[in-house]
């Protein structure tokens, strides 16, 4: 019998530390064979698009979730057929593995960082235990002091704590107009509202006098009636039709806003309901979401709203002060604490809602819980834990990678922070490039090994010790004064940025930064256009792509339809649209995916069975444009159809521009679902540089480095610059100092997070905030200066 050292069947031993991969192929891999150790911190690296994140998550993964599939049940395993196993040969002594990625789960008001962290249930069960009841009140079960249970929501506003209402200011903004001119703007526009204002009419109202003239009786019964008489309508005759009588039902305008707010399926139409209401704290639990039994129970003095809004370091120092008799769960509740303290997240309160969080903010969150969880053995995978975070946080985030593996866990993180890569254990880094020319694995070892790899963009970022380039500081023609503002954690901050500069934001997380540069509207004198490039998804499904987000896919058509084989067929532009009948696959809807329900687990897409992705019917796909149909142009890379399609101005400008920000590894037809925030956000700056710029436009990205190698911040910055040079104003929030070094202004919020930041700590060059005293930024800024890239 083999000792369990040896290989079994001339297999690699699964015990010998490594995890084998062999033959990866999954997107641009090249059948790809490394082995990684377990056990260790091992760093995942590349330019972006490189193929990091498909050897990570896409292979290694994507493997190990298969493998728990597929011991689950036999159920698990038809879908696994469905959803499709990684392309790759095999891989050996692959652990169980947990994925920490940043995509965000659907938004919901009742998501907070209490339920994300398990925390709310530690908080509950101490008031349920250890709280101060009223005299003769009966102790409450811990469900009680929930606000997303029957047994503790407040009945009037069902856990939420604010009741949206309608107003007569909110109503009508301008009672100078008359019902007819549209005062009641929260009608709906078109034939319903003018059907509406005749009804009125037909009621008997004056809809022609300034509303504030009508009696304030007919104003309540306008807006407020929960009656809905019916009239018979005789529409004033157009002369160019004839309109007979109709019988019309009238609605009030408040009813007409809440039904849309409630029922409406369309985000728009809700969103547009939304702003005619006012959001006030609930008058039943004054905002506190929970029945007046659960509020009447106190512990430290306070309700457990009161200390769901406290900042958790805040919290953690009030459970060191309480009794000794609840000294068993306040010291469960503050060890849970700790980890978010850790993570430099200790600004947030519990009661903080998930869908307020930047992406990192989210998963270190979850990262904090997992510290809590005693999993050992498993395989944790990080999607870029220091997206988001200041260098000052770095360093916390890398002492809490080192506790999880020092609790026999191995770490793999897909990271572009060098200062991360540094204190990593094994570095993989993967290229040269991006797209079809990477997708190779040059180095895989220690950390300092990959100095001799010549091949490797991440080297000359890692090892070159020469000092950055010295950017002549531009003046400023002129200046934008934002403030005084109060907001979140502001008291009234007043920033002054400069106009035809280049200006970074800093600070560390939760120092005020998102919420300083969001007072910056076109309403402002100075700002002239405003153009605000976010990180939000370019669309939630397949269905929205790179090319339709550019209008690319538009000019794309055209040239298919133009083609002799479209003519004789009769085919127009339209019919090379995947998004109407004709000449899509109609089994997915052109999708090219069907969604693929998962038991217990998020729903997923899988490659429709008919067209096998390629989204067409075949008789679209018989017509071709230089030996390509419309499916494989649109699975080109921007690098490769800028080259196809060199001699179409139209299309070649549209390309010239995604290769400009870095984004020619990309597919044409690449999902919105695969891309990150970082590609979503420079997508937008590429379909913005496109456009004919006339006059002054003011820039303002948030982390636009976030999801970036150094080598793609380089041609990024480029472009940012290009567009200064040319006399617009780029503001920038950024924790890259690489970034804030080369800026012409910088201002630093902060000193701390939360309650312990909000004020504008230094202003100035990057030199002169570089000496200021009391600064988190002041030393990493001065370093970036220095020598080290």
């Amino acid at each position: 019998m083999p000792s369990p050292h040896e290989p079994h069947g001339g297999e690699p031993s699964t015990r010998d530390g490594y995890v084998r991969v062999r033959g990866a192929r999954e997107h641009n891999l090249r059948g790809v064979d490394v082995d990684i150790p377990r056990d260790v911190v091992v760093v995942f690296t590349g330019v972006s698009g490189s193929g990091k994140s498909s050897l990570a998550f896409g292979t290694i993964y994507a493997e190990a979730q298969r493998r728990y599939f597929e011991s689950v049940a036999p159920y698990a395993r038809r879908l696994i057929h469905q959803v499709g196993a990684p392309k790759v040969g095999e891989i050996t002594g692959l652990p169980p593995a947990v994925s920490l990625q940043q995509r965000r789960s659907a938004p919901t008001s009742r998501s907070s960082v209490g339920t994300v962290t398990n925390l709310s249930n530690s908080l509950r069960m101490l008031f349920s235990r250890a709280g101060d009841y009223p005299a003769g009140a009966e102790r409450l079960d811990s469900d009680a002091f929930s606000p997303n249970t029957a047994a503790g929501a407040c009945p009037e506003c069902h856990g939420l704590g604010e009741v949206h209402r309608a107003t007569e200011e909110s109503l009508v903004p301008d009672p100078s107009l008359s019902v007819r001119e549209g005062a009641i703007a929260a009608w709906p526009g078109a034939w319903q509202g003018k059907n509406l204002r005749d009804i009125l009419d037909a009621l008997g109202h004056d809809v022609d006098v300034p509303w504030r003239e009508l009696p304030a009786e007919q104003r309540r019964w306008i807006l407020f009636t929960d009656e809905q008489p019916v009239v018979t309508v005789h529409p004033v005759r157009d002369a160019d039709r004839i309109q007979r009588p109709y019988q019309g039902t009238y609605m009030s305008a408040r009813r007409y806003v809440m039904k849309t707010f409630s029922d409406s399926r369309s985000p728009t139409l809700r969103a547009r309901a939304e702003s005619f209401l006012t959001a006030a704290p609930c008058p039943a639990c004054g905002g506190g979401r929970l029945r007046p039994e659960s509020l009447a129970v106190t512990f430290a003095g306070r309700t457990i709203a009161e200390l769901a809004a406290l900042p958790l370091a805040e919290l953690a120092q009030l459970l060191d002060a309480t009794s000794e008799t609840s000294r068993v769960l306040t010291e469960d509740l503050k060890s849970r604490i700790a980890p978010v303290l850790e993570l430099g997240l200790g600004y947030l309160g519990l009661d903080r809602a998930t869908p307020t969080l930047s992406a990192g903010e989210l998963q270190r969150l979850r990262l904090a819980t997992q510290l809590r969880s005693g999993l050992f053995g498993v395989v944790y995978v990080l999607d870029e834990p220091s997206a988001g975070l200041h260098p000052a946080d770095t360093e916390a985030l890398l002492t809490v990678l080192e506790r999880l593996k020092a609790a026999g866990n191995s770490v793999y993180v897909v990271e572009h922070q060098l200062d991360v890569m540094r204190a990593a254990d094994w570095l993989v880094d993967v290229g040269p490039q991006a797209g079809e020319h990477g997708g190779r694995v040059l180095h895989s070892g220690p950390v300092a090994d990959l100095a001799s790899v010549a091949e490797s963009a991440t080297a000359r970022f890692l090892f070159d010790r020469s000092a950055a380039p010295a950017r002549e500081v531009r003046s400023a023609r002129g200046r934008l004064t934002v403030g005084p503002v109060t907001r979140h954690n502001l008291r009234g901050v007043t920033a002054e940025f400069g106009l035809g500069v280049f200006t970074a934001v800093t600070g560390v997380s939760g120092s005020g930064k998102s919420t300083l540069v969001g007072e910056i509207t076109d309403s402002l004198p100075g700002v002239g256009r405003l153009v605000a490039v976010d990180q939000k998804p370019i669309g939630r499904t397949p269905r929205s792509n790179l090319a339709t987000y550019t209008g690319l896919f538009d000019v794309v058509r055209k040239v298919f339809a133009a083609t002799d084989a479209a003519r004789a067929r009769g085919y127009g532009a339209g019919r090379f649209s995947f998004n109407v009948s004709g000449g899509r696959c109609e089994t997915c809807q052109g999708e090219g995916f069907v969604s693929v329900e998962l038991l217990f687990l998020p729903s997923t897409y899988a490659p429709c069975p008919d067209c096998g992705g390629a989204r067409y019917n075949p008789g679209t796909l018989e017509v071709a444009y230089r030996d390509r149909d419309i499916a494989q142009v649109l699975d080109l890379t921007v690098e490769s159809a800028a080259d196809f399609f060199a001699d179409v101005p139209a299309v070649s400008r549209s390309l010239a521009t995604l290769l400009d920000v870095g984004l020619g590894y990309l597919r044409l037809g690449q999902p919105a679902t695969e891309l990150s925030g970082g590609e979503a956000q420079r997508i937008k700056l590429a379909a913005e540089l496109q456009r004919g710029r006339r006059g002054h436009t003011l820039y303002l990205l948030d982390e636009p480095t976030t999801g970036l190698h150094p080598a793609d911040v380089e041609v990024l910055m480029r472009q940012l610059h290009s567009l200064v040079d040319a006399g617009h104003t780029v503001i920038v929030v950024e924790h890259d100092m690489s970034v804030v070094a080369g800026a012409d202004r910088v201002i630093d919020l902060g000193p701390g997070g939360g309650d312990a930041g909000g004020r504008i700590v230094a202003t100035g060059t990057p030199r002169e905030v570089a000496q200021a005293e009391g600064s988190a930024t002041a030393p990493y800024l001065r370093r970036a200066l220095g020598a080290p890239r």
